[in-house]
């Protein structure tokens, strides 16, 4: 990764090192940076420095837009891209495994690169969300009411939410808050709410890829929040509207503004069933994946790849697979359809005369 610093704080982040810390438990693992030298973590330069191509370790990129020039340098060499996001427009060299943390993203490399080897191994949710969540029902509609309403996190939230649908939940007398800026203790500001809004459809369009992840909404349904969402892109995984969350900008504000309000006058009738909320965790558990985890290293090892071999071959001297540009697949059919637009024009005797041939 390019850092650990704050200034690269950020979900991809928070997950990449979730990640590596897991893997720890199943093979020794090491954190690298590429970007900052930082002393707690050896520098990309240096080890490629002290270590010919194959080498002796498998390589896990990740990070969005830097994936393709990680790669180039880590060429002849076993790397494997944990692929968070969809929709950076990069193509892969043959033979690097993609592991897909959400469907969404899996198809999206189904499609664009459909002969590298897939895998699936979706984020997890931390313990903590899961052992300190207050979402038992005395916890939830207790004597002493959440003191927050409605909890919106503004990172990544539309304008609608921010300005149509706060300040009219606000003009009804419900108490919002907008959490903005960094949190020591994330789980404490969710067991706080009672509903929580997440709306990054907008966000992750506007910037051309996809919600990666979606951990938030996980995260407020193991804190006890009735969760409003969009469904873009991983948040289709493992919500679904109106059963474990409920859409957001569903038709009309007034709709919106109805639907939260009941939902804060009474939670209890808005949330999954009990037996139903903690199968979901139990499916989202880090030792869950863990397991997941140890299957996919066992498969990557036996394909024995490496990024970017030259003419392509696997441990076993057989040749690597090339997946098809999409840029050539693009030419190719539009030479096709052109060549069928000529073929169509010619007379038709001409045409069964070639046919004939």
């Amino acid at each position: 990764m390019p850092g650990t610093g704050p200034r690269f704080r950020c979900g991809g982040l928070s997950v990449a090192l979730q990640t590596a810390r897991l893997l720890s438990q199943l093979r020794p693992t090491e954190v690298v940076t590429y970007r900052a030298r930082e002393q707690s973590h050896p520098f990309l330069d240096d080890l490629l420095d002290q270590e010919d191509a194959p080498g002796e370790v498998m390589w896990l990129v990740s990070w969005g837009f830097d994936v393709p020039g990680l790669l180039k340098r880590l060429r002849g060499r076993l790397a494997v891209y944990q692929a968070h996001s969809s929709g950076y427009g990069f193509d892969l060299p043959p033979g690097v495994p993609v592991i897909a943390v959400s469907r969404n993203t899996l198809g999206y490399w189904g499609d664009r690169a459909p002969r590298n080897p897939l895998a699936w191994v979706p984020n997890a949710l931390e313990p903590q969300w899961i052992d300190r969540g207050a979402r038992q029902k005395t916890q939830i509609r207790g004597s002493d009411p959440r003191p927050i309403q409605v909890l919106v996190q503004k990172r990544k939230s539309s304008p609608y939410v921010l300005k149509q649908l706060v300040p009219e939940l606000r003009a009804r007398g419900l108490r919002v808050e907008v959490q903005d800026g960094w949190v020591d203790d994330l789980v404490a500001l969710f067991n706080s709410a009672t509903v929580y809004l997440y709306d990054s459809a907008e966000y992750w369009r506007g910037r051309g890829v996809s919600e990666g992840f979606g951990l938030p909404p996980l995260e407020a349904l193991a804190c006890g929040c009735i969760v409003f969402s969009s469904f873009n892109h991983a948040l289709a995984d493992l919500l679904t509207p109106g059963d474990t969350a409920y859409q957001i900008g569903q038709g009309t504000l007034n709709n919106d503004l109805n639907r939260i309000q009941a939902a804060v006058q009474d939670p209890l009738a808005w949330l999954p069933p009990p037996d139903q909320l903690e199968a979901l965790l139990e499916q989202v558990s880090e030792v869950h994946w863990l397991e997941r985890w140890e299957q996919t290293l066992f498969w990557i090892d036996s394909i024995g790849l490496a990024a970017g071999l030259t003419p392509g071959l696997a441990k076993t001297s057989d040749l690597v697979l090339r997946s098809p540009s999409t840029r050539r697949l693009r030419w190719h059919q539009r030479i096709q359809a052109l060549q069928t637009k000529v073929v169509n024009r010619l007379p038709g005797w001409l045409q069964q005369s070639g046919s004939k041939q």
